[in-house]
């Protein structure tokens, strides 16, 4: 009731930074812990290049199990805030239930594909033997043990939606704090565990995710008391499970997209190992400041929500302004950091050959930051306003139909000798301005169509 009585009479202002900073500390931390594990595997004293060249490859798998979890996670979010604004426990109860479900069923296709997918996916990428060894061993354990990342995914949001993100991000401190003290460990092969390389990176990963998702599933059942728990909400209705997706399928295809890009753009960059590499590892600290506009959204869409559900036009408006303001200083903070230390990033990481790609590639994609962030609240809000639609074009236009192309046109000119690499990076910034406009544009229907019909 408390934290009812706070989504609906708290200043939008406050309540935004009261839930919005916890949550991006929780992704900052997620984002800190795939450059750590980079960073450590980019120190090992043998095999190094290679290792870098790995997880650069299997970053794509990664981020798409992440992407069904969070997209199942948002959806759930979403529609348990506006439940719960409705005042419908009962029903809140089986959306919690069939969430956890769902991540059953996740967790079960991703374990099939780390028996018999994961070799495959890493050998249409390089010809390397040793590339392909690391990238597999790497993979086939973060899939196989995949469950801690997807139900810490799904149970975050469940803890988001009823306004505890601080429990969230505990969890979230409690997993990175254990792959980070286990990571030069199992890598290295510290005091009695033998040196695994990027093996140990994988299992020291697993770990931290299992002990977050374990905390948070005790926080779930013992704080969320403002709907019901047990086994039998945990029964898949599939009613409820549309309505979770017709919310979380565009996100899920967004993230998705996320994961193809990254895919087709590893394909595209084969014919350089050090411009693909540089642009893997830029990819991981892109994640570090996009993941900040990321935890932000996880604000904005249950408040965004919540006064949806209650038919509040003042906190809808409210909720769209400062998410949109915070989001612009966010990515301004970012950009500076970026801009401003590319050569400490590069020295982190032990770049090497591809030390020049990298800073090359920091200079120019660090310019498009404002204007994705701006689209990632974008689809936070459109989300919130039950316009999934909206948000999946968004998303297309980022990940596929404008940066693929531009990206496929610039590195034919960079194959052909007519151009540098850095050619090829100002894809990024283009697509992410034509996309920020036509966000601009959803977002002035939306609201017309939506929020200025509410009584």
């Amino acid at each position: 009731m408390e934290e009812n009585n706070r989504m609906k009479e708290m200043p939008v202002k406050k309540l935004m930074l009261q839930m919005g900073v916890p949550m991006i500390l929780s992704m900052a931390l997620q984002a800190v812990y795939n450059i750590v594990d980079s960073a450590f595997v980019g120190n090992m004293s043998v095999g190094s290049e290679a290792a870098l060249n790995a997880l650069t490859l299997v970053f794509p798998v990664q981020m798409l199990m992440v992407a069904v979890g969070v997209g199942t996670g948002v959806g759930t979010n979403a529609l348990l805030a506006m439940t719960l604004g409705q005042g419908n426990q009962k029903k809140a109860a089986k959306i919690a239930g069939n969430s956890l479900f769902l991540g059953v069923v996740i967790y079960v296709v991703c374990l099939l594909f780390g028996i018999c997918g994961v070799k495959t996916y890493i050998s249409s990428q390089t010809v390397e033997p040793e590339v392909i060894a690391m990238g597999t061993d790497y993979l086939r354990i973060c899939c196989i043990l995949s469950m801690g990342i997807i139900f810490f995914s799904i149970l975050e949001k469940l803890l988001q939606a009823t306004g505890r993100s601080l429990y969230s991000t505990i969890g979230q401190i409690t997993g990175a704090v254990i792959n980070i003290i286990l990571d030069p460990i199992m890598i290295y092969g510290l005091g009695p565990v033998p040196e695994m390389g990027v093996r140990g990176a994988a299992y020291a990963t697993v770990i931290g995710q299992m002990a977050s998702a374990v905390l948070l599933l005790v926080f779930h059942l013992k704080l969320n008391r403002e709907f019901a728990h047990g086994m039998k909400y945990l029964k898949p209705e599939g009613r409820i499970i549309k309505e979770i997706y017709a919310i979380g399928l565009p996100a899920i295809i967004a993230q998705a997209l996320m994961s193809l890009m990254v895919y087709v753009m590893n394909l595209i960059l084969k014919f350089s190992p050090s411009a693909q590499t540089a642009y893997g590892l830029f990819y991981k600290v892109q994640q570090f400041v996009l993941f900040l506009a990321f935890g932000l959204r996880d604000a904005i869409t249950p408040i965004v929500a919540f006064a949806y559900g209650m038919g509040e036009k003042k906190r809808i408006r409210d909720g769209i302004r400062y998410g949109l303001i915070y989001t612009a200083a966010l990515m301004i903070f970012g950009t500076l950091i970026t801009e401003g230390f590319p050569g400490a990033f590069a020295t982190l990481f032990n770049a090497g050959q591809s030390r020049e790609a990298f800073i090359g590639a920091m200079r120019v994609i660090s310019v498009s930051f404002i204007f994705a962030g701006i689209n990632v609240a974008y689809q936070g809000i459109y989300q919130a306003l039950e316009s999934g639609i909206e948000s999946l074009v968004i998303s297309l236009l980022r990940q596929l139909l404008l940066i693929l192309p531009l990206a496929g046109i610039f590195s034919v000119f960079v194959r052909n000798g007519q151009a540098g690499v850095t050619l090829l990076w100002w894809a990024f910034p283009i697509t992410e301005v034509l996309a920020c406009l036509a966000g601009y544009g959803f977002l002035k229907k939306i609201q017309k169509k939506k929020v200025e019909r509410l009584r």
